[in-house]
């Protein structure tokens, strides 16, 4: 499983990238996480407002730091 969190490095961009290394722990699932921080990938990915979640190349949320909870109930 491929997971990305994209976004510049704002609070809540990292906190969504946290709180996505949590979920895959707690589910121990086999999982890469990636950050993507260029805006023009965020672009070509079509979000417009970041913190972003992208799940095996899906766009599952956009425009706020998911919990460990809504992330686990995504990946699960």
């Amino acid at each position: 499983m491929k997971i990305q969190v994209l976004g510049t490095g704002c609070p809540k961009c990292r906190k969504l990238a946290e709180n996505a290394k949590t979920a895959v722990s707690e589910l121990d699932i086999d999982a890469e996480i990636e950050k993507v921080e260029s805006i023009d990938e965020i672009l070509k990915m079509g979000v417009m407002m970041t913190p972003g979640l992208v799940v095996d190349g899906n766009v599952v949320s956009t425009g706020k730091a998911l919990t460990v909870k809504e992330i686990k109930d995504l990946l699960s």
